[in-house]
C-alpha cells in the first residue's frame, strides 16, 4: 500500500521538552522518523545561538547539550550553528536512526548553549503497520527502556 506519513512542527523553548503523541491502545501503529529539520527562531539575531535539538523514546527530565549515540532512547539529532559574527557554520547536522521502530510517544528536546533562543523543528514520520510479533517487540523495547529511565543503575 501507499506510505503515509505524518509531519510535526513546532517551536521548543531553550531547555524545553515537547511530547509527540503517537501511543494508540494496541500499539499497532509503528513509526519511523524519515526527516528531522530544525531552524533558530530567530536566524539572524546578534551572535549567540548554538541550537541541540534531539528526539528521544523517552521523558526527559535533565537538558544538556551533549549528544550520546550510545543511549539506545535517542532517535536523532540536529544541531544549528546560529553565530553571525565572522566563525558561522552554515551547516545543519542531522542524523536520524531511520531503522529504528517505535509504537509509543517521543520525546523532542532542545538546548541552546549560547543563549536561551528558542528553535524551530520539524519531524516526518513514515507509519507502519506492525505484526503482532512487530507490535511485541516494540512494546517490549519500550518497557525496557521505561525500566532502565525509572530504575537506578
Amino acid at each position: 500500500g501507499a506510505t503515509m506519513i505524518k509531519s510535526f512542527r513546532g517551536q521548543i523553548v531553550d531547555g524545553g521538552q515537547d511530547t509527540i503523541v503517537l501511543h494508540t491502545i494496541d500499539g499497532s501503529t509503528g513509526y519511523r522518523i524519515v526527516k528531522f529539520q530544525t531552524m533558530s527562531a530567530d536566524p539572524y539575531a546578534g551572535d549567540a545561538a548554538e541550537h541541540i535539538t534531539k528526539i528521544y523514546k523517552t521523558e526527559q527530565t535533565a537538558f544538556d547539550g551533549a549528544v550520546d549515540f550510545s543511549d539506545n532512547t535517542l532517535l536523532g539529532a540536529a544541531i544549528v550553528n546560529n553565530h553571525t559574527n565572522g566563525y558561522s557554520d552554515p551547516s545543519v547536522p542531522v542524523i536520524i536512526f531511520d531503522q529504528e521502530i517505535f509504537n509509543q510517544d517521543i520525546y523532542v528536546t532542545h538546548v541552546d548553549t549560547q543563549g536561551a533562543v528558542a528553535c524551530n523543528y520539524y519531524i516526518e514520520l513514515e507509519q507502519i503497520k506492525l505484526d503482532l510479533s512487530q507490535n511485541t517487540v516494540a512494546t517490549l523495547k519500550n518497557l525496557r527502556n521505561e525500566a532502565r529511565t525509572l530504575l537506578p543503575p
